[in-house]
């Protein structure tokens, strides 16, 4: 069962990463697992968005 994607806990992720890879310990293995994970999020984020823009779209549509 595939799990619904939350927005907003997407943004608080991306959040996180940008802390972390700000952070002098973060070390550059860890940057790049980072900015792997950030990339995923942020598609999966513009992908939400679209859809959502799309329903609106749609509904505009219908007048």
């Amino acid at each position: 069962m595939e799990e619904k994607f939350d927005y907003s806990k997407a943004i608080a992720e991306l959040e996180e990463i940008a802390k972390k890879v700000e952070q002098p310990e973060t070390g550059l293995d860890d940057v790049d697992a980072l900015v792997s994970r950030s990339k995923a999020l942020l598609k999966q984020c513009r992908d939400y968005l679209k859809g959502v823009k799309d329903k609106i779209d749609s509904l505009e549509d219908e007048d």
